[in-house]
């Protein structure tokens, strides 16, 4: 089934919630079919403003209402997203051009970013009592003060997702949102949020608004409490920028070139199989997705023959179920950009031992999984982040020559391992510069782990979402202490000179203790 199963009443009620008064709407093109979806209306500066202040109305309510309320609202938004999978993919699929195994992927990361936070919220940023330098003489507790309303700017590749893992730690935090979604992936998110709306989300708590970055992204910068985005490395230190101007706080995920390294004690067969995952998951249009792979000599031609197979047999396909395990290019810009990269290398000596073409008798934005060999420096898929379905194979002599090519460059945001040994595996990954490291998985190990940080180191970002950390973004420590009154503190010279000696030996004897 090629056309998209999505009901034309459904997705109108979707595109109401949209705070928009401009009047004005957008096209938004399926991927599979290169016909248009919807009219996606969108926002103004102005929209943007209003949604900022009916939003830090609803957040003072919602911040008293406490974490047991919001546990409870968020679990009840977990089963209803549950309750929705099949509509939920078949928006994801429409708009992002997915197959219907990698769009479930994005459902069950937003079920289980849901649950976490919901669960994790009252034990992480509970209040707790610090230990004092003086201790009886002080007393001294942090609490932690939701810090408003943040402003979420949501890609296209992955909207379900990447909009759970910033706006739900958000919600459970005690703050407010004012989501920016990108076009192409509206749908989805409103679908999302229509959940937690119903759920018991008060609708101005979590605003969207869409419309282009250029226009209304400064506006969604300049009125937030917090900034989340997701993107490009150009765009992120712009908006890293703006938010240094307010002196907000910002987390950025950002662009990869991700390295796979494949060790010479590995089962062939099954690393090929993993690595054509790791690459071509979603047309390779994810930040974590693996474009690089370095394989050790004595293992490199019969890995490269097995994964030069296992590419060749992906079917590419456009339907709305199971039967496919490649989908489309998102966008003429996505495809554009893939084909001129390949053509790039291609023109300067690499080779292609797999892909290396559109597929319009299968769609519009169709384009064959492609693996390079011979990939130099001047080359632009060489450092440059593809996005999209291309990989370059690199023989290596030894996992050391591997992990240098794989730290070679400015990113760090993933990479993998593929070993038949764990020692030796975590010996390499700990030598990797990046946010996160997978062994014998592309990224999805890192990826689902939700009560564990994931982000980027160089140029690939800044902060974690997920885990503690990734609600931690969304509070102020408020430090509170109190003199108790067993001493006082001294105030004047004399009661100094009266005291130092007894300080010091307290410090001495607080050494010998080892309390902090």
């Amino acid at each position: 089934m090629a056309a998209s199963p999505l009901d034309h009443t459904l997705i109108a009620e979707l595109d109401r919630e949209i705070n928009s008064t401009s009047g004005l709407t957008v096209p938004v093109i399926a991927p599979f079919s290169g016909q248009v979806l919807h009219e996606l209306p969108t926002s103004s500066t102005t929209d943007v403003e209003n949604s900022y202040g009916r939003a830090r109305l609803a957040q003072l309510s919602w911040a008293r209402a406490g974490f047991a309320h919001r546990r409870a609202v968020l679990l009840r938004a977990h089963d209803l997203i549950l309750e929705r999978t099949e509509l939920l993919l078949d928006l994801m699929q429409s708009e992002t051009g997915k197959t219907r195994g990698q769009a479930f992927e994005e459902v069950f990361q937003a079920v289980s970013v849901t649950r976490y936070n919901a669960l994790a919220a009252h034990a992480t940023l509970k209040g707790r009592r610090r230990r004092s330098s003086l201790p009886t003489v002080v007393q001294t507790r942090v609490r932690y003060s939701p810090k408003g309303v943040a402003g979420v700017i949501t890609p296209w590749n992955y909207p379900l997702s990447l909009a759970a893992m910033d706006v739900v730690p958000a919600l459970a935090a005690g703050c407010g949102v004012v989501q920016k979604a990108d076009n192409q992936g509206a749908l989805s998110i409103l679908a999302l949020r229509s959940a937690f709306i119903e759920a018991g989300v008060p609708a101005e708590l979590w605003a969207v608004v869409t419309g282009d970055g250029n226009e209304i992204g400064g506006a969604v910068t300049a009125s937030a409490d917090y900034i989340c985005f997701t993107g490009s490395t150009a765009t992120g230190k712009r908006v890293a920028a703006q938010a240094a101007e307010n002196l907000i706080g910002v987390s950025l995920e950002l662009g990869g070139k991700n390295p796979l390294i494949v060790l010479d004690d590995v089962d062939v067969k099954k690393a090929a199989k993993d690595a054509a995952y790791a690459c071509f998951s979603s047309m390779g249009q994810l930040c974590v997705s693996i474009e690089r792979i370095y394989v050790e000599r004595s293992v490199a031609d019969a890995f490269t023959a097995e994964f030069a197979a296992v590419v060749s047999a992906l079917k590419l396909g456009r339907s709305f179920d199971y039967s496919t395990d490649v989908g489309s290019l998102t966008s003429q810009a996505q495809l554009e950009r893939v084909s001129a990269h390949v053509e790039n290398a291609v023109s300067l000596g690499a080779t292609v031992l797999a892909g290396g073409k559109p597929r319009p008798d299968i769609g519009p934005l169709f384009y064959e999984p492609t693996i390079l060999t011979d990939v130099t420096e001047e080359m632009d898929c060489f450092a440059h982040e593809t996005f999209g379905p291309v990989v370059s194979i690199s023989v290596v002599d030894s996992d050391q020559e591997a992990i240098i090519a794989a730290n070679s460059s400015e990113y760090g945001l993933n990479a993998s391992v593929l070993s038949g040994s764990t020692t030796r595996a975590m010996r390499v990954a700990t030598a990797l510069e990046a946010g996160s490291v997978n062994i014998n998985e592309g990224y999805r190990g890192s990826f689902s782990s939700v009560a564990a940080p994931m982000g980027g180191v160089k140029n690939s970002g800044l902060g974690r979402r997920n885990g503690p950390e990734g609600l931690h973004r969304f509070v102020n420590p408020i430090t509170i202490s109190r003199a108790t009154g067993f001493v006082q503190l001294p105030r004047t010279g004399q009661e100094f000179a009266q005291l130092t000696g007894t300080m010091i030996l307290m410090a001495k004897v607080l050494k010998a203790l080892r309390r902090r």
